[in-house]
């Protein structure tokens, strides 16, 4: 069932938290980690501002 949910994700385009833990963990083991909310937020503002602020449709 959790790979669904992984695929799902993965076509929706949603972040992985859990790859993200991994990278952290292997690259910056000495850097703290986001909490997963911060970690979403940050991604969904990444992935829809734009420069300048505002909101993108594409």
């Amino acid at each position: 069932m959790a790979c669904i949910g992984h695929a799902l994700k993965g076509v929706l385009g949603a972040p992985d938290y859990e790859a993200y833990l991994a990278h952290c963990k292997a690259a910056h083991p000495d850097v703290p980690v986001m909490s997963e909310e911060a970690f979403f937020r940050f991604a969904i503002d990444r992935r829809y501002s734009k420069p300048g602020g505002g909101m993108r449709c594409c």
